[in-house]
């Protein structure tokens, strides 16, 4: 791989979404995630877009043996990791399938969640309407999803973060889905509970880098002529030195069928 390739690279998507996950503020918002969905022994819940299986065992916990839990992710890569990690929860179910025609019985489960996954959907509202088909009555649909627009690198190059800042939420196919969460889920039918919206703070280049793709991203940006090469230079090696601070808003929602 050239030197171009690297710096350009995507990172390994388990081990990327295992790095987020095990950051501080991944931490924080995934056990207030947990605690909206409102679990109880006995429940059937999906967890939909469950990638390697990063929650399923939080979820099991939460629902005991009288409860059930299905991971659906349309990655067979994903399923077959999810499914290794907890091949000895005997509550826990994997699915291959996809969130627009989910392989789910009409009102089968008490509780479903997607964590990140609405971003990247070809249609949220169609997604939507589909987990509103499976959920009971009175079940509970949370989601957890960023607004790639609201994104903002401190720096004193304000130009150049405002390219990077549009160029990464241009790279997402629903940048601004966090935001529009609820509004498609009361045009679905659903019963609006609960709306948070989360400041998603970094203090250090290495953290940031890791979750926001500092250099890949800038390495990419200048390869579409959105930045220049010598400024996205300068501005990588402030931000590495220098105090540093970037972020963006998180929104938790959670809604009744």
């Amino acid at each position: 791989m050239t030197q171009h390739a690297e710096a350009t690279a995507a990172p390994d998507p388990i081990a990327y979404l295992d790095a987020a996950a095990g950051t501080a503020v991944g931490l924080d918002y995934k056990r207030r995630f947990l605690a909206a969905l409102d679990l109880s022994p006995g429940h059937a819940v999906v967890d939909i877009g469950c990638g390697p299986g990063t929650d399923l065992g939080r979820l099991a916990d939460a629902v005991g043996e009288t409860g059930a839990v299905i991971g659906v992710d349309r990655e067979p890569r994903m399923v077959a990791e999810a499914g290794r990690r907890h091949a000895e929860r005997p509550n826990v179910e994997l699915r291959a399938g996809d969130v627009h025609t989910l392989p789910l019985a009409d009102a089968c489960v008490d509780r479903a969640r997607t964590d990140r996954v609405l971003q990247h959907v070809d249609d949220p509202a169609v997604a939507i309407t589909q987990v509103r088909r499976v959920l009971r009555p009175g079940g509970v649909f949370g989601m957890a999803e960023p607004d790639w627009d609201s994104l903002v690198v401190a720096e004193e190059d304000a130009e150049t973060s405002r390219r990077f800042s549009r160029f990464v939420a241009g790279r997402v196919r629903n940048a601004t889905v966090g935001r529009e969460v609820a509004r498609l889920c009361t045009e679905a039918g659903f019963e609006i509970r609960s709306v948070e919206a989360l400041p998603v703070v970094f203090r250090d280049f290495a953290t940031a880098d890791q979750i926001l793709g500092l250099r890949r991203n800038s390495a990419r940006a200048v390869e579409a002529g959105v930045v220049a090469e010598a400024d996205a230079a300068g501005w990588l090696q402030r931000l590495r030195t220098g105090p540093f601070l970037a972020g963006f808003t998180f929104y938790l929602v959670t809604v009744r069928a």
